[in-house]
């Protein structure tokens, strides 16, 4: 790879895109197992809404026609759901795309771009493909420090993300700290709440009653977690008219599918589906919690669908990944995110969650 960089003769890419190291998703097969259960991507263990499979269906006939340019319809069912203001909704691939477009449109060459030292993976690729420096800040026993982030920004910081809660610990913090945050980071810079796992928080808006009170705050959510769309790729940012504005400029005008649309639509109008979702995923997050910390791992605790447990040593992680491993069951190893000993474990259904507790109790039992 080395070499291939070095000895390249054509047009050279901009600045900072050959330093970037492509997101790679989490495992989905095991070699020996047909089947697997697959707790490595967080994905909501009941699949998607019914209605929004019958409104996806429904598109199917009217390939041929091209989807709307404005989402009106969609960004009218969400503004409806959360009560926010329609014009002030954009949507994108996933909210990764949304992410993807801040940065592009507001960091370049000489800015920075900063993140918690444990947040998700996408906030560096983003501030290098825009040519931005990436900034890693201290977390507080793996919590966002606000104290550190205001320390750490300066005149060239132009985003802040923060993963509320964060993705892979499983923090967060409260809306009060945000607040902090928002109103002691530089005006020139933007403070982008990435809410992907905020509907698992019961009462919690994401962030969304920051913005009218600063202007400089962005909200991001993702129709591919509670949802059970990941594979359908919808997200939505909710900010001020002028950055939603400036968004819209450089998004793609066919960026989601009319399939995409319609399923997210009758998705986000399931607010039952929703709360079943987040019943279900509370329930059994305790219980993986509490069976993970009886087998002796250390484990925070989690306001997303996942645990992050914390192995004593690195050999204990490889053999953990391999006693899950050998009962068919697929986990994430967070090494790249400052976690060599770290597995992170999505919450799955009540026999998923029994799956996992009886493998490394026998693994445990057997040490």
């Amino acid at each position: 790879m080395t070499d291939a960089i070095t000895s390249r003769t054509g047009p050279e890419p901009q600045p900072g895109i050959l330093d970037i190291s492509p997101y790679v998703g989490g495992k989905s097969t095991l070699g020996g197992h047909d089947r697997v259960i697959k707790l490595s991507s967080n994905e909501n263990p009941f699949g998607p809404p019914p209605a929004a499979v019958t409104a996806m269906q429904a598109t199917l006939a009217s390939m041929h026609r091209y989807p709307s340019t404005d989402h009106a319809a969609l960004r009218g069912a969400i503004g409806e759901v959360h009560g926010l203001d329609p014009a002030r909704i954009i949507l994108g691939v996933g909210s990764d795309e949304i992410l993807t477009l801040l940065a592009q449109a507001y960091a370049g060459p000489g800015d920075e771009v900063l993140f918690t030292e444990h947040g998700f993976s996408i906030y560096r690729i983003v501030a290098l493909a825009a040519g931005a420096t990436p900034v890693a800040v201290p977390e507080a026993e793996r919590v966002t420090d606000v104290d550190a982030l205001v320390a750490r920004a300066g005149p060239e910081t132009r985003l802040c993300y923060i993963a509320n809660p964060n993705n892979p610990t499983g923090t967060m913090i409260g809306l009060k700290a945000l607040e902090d945050l928002a109103r002691r980071l530089p005006e020139t810079c933007l403070m982008v709440l990435d809410g992907a796992y905020a509907e698992f928080v019961a009462g919690y808006d994401g962030g969304a009653a920051l913005i009218d009170a600063h202007p400089n705050v962005v909200m991001t959510r993702t129709f591919s977690k509670i949802y059970g769309l990941g594979g359908l790729r919808v997200g939505w940012g909710y900010a001020s008219p002028e950055i939603i504005d400036v968004l819209n400029r450089i998004r793609g005008p066919f960026n989601l599918s009319s399939v995409a649309l319609a399923g997210a639509e009758a998705a986000v109008r399931d607010q039952g589906f929703v709360e079943e979702c987040r019943t279900a995923n509370e329930a059994d997050r305790a219980r993986l919690l509490g069976g993970l910390r009886q087998l002796g791992l250390a484990c925070d605790e989690s306001f997303g669908n996942f645990i992050l447990a914390r192995a004593a040593d690195v050999a204990e992680a490889d053999a953990i990944e391999t006693a899950l491993a050998r009962a068919g069951i697929v986990i994430r190893r967070v090494g790249g995110y400052g976690f060599p000993t770290g597995l992170r474990i999505s919450v799955g259904t009540p026999d998923e969650v029994s799956a996992v507790i009886s493998a490394l109790t026998a693994w445990r039992s057997a040490a």
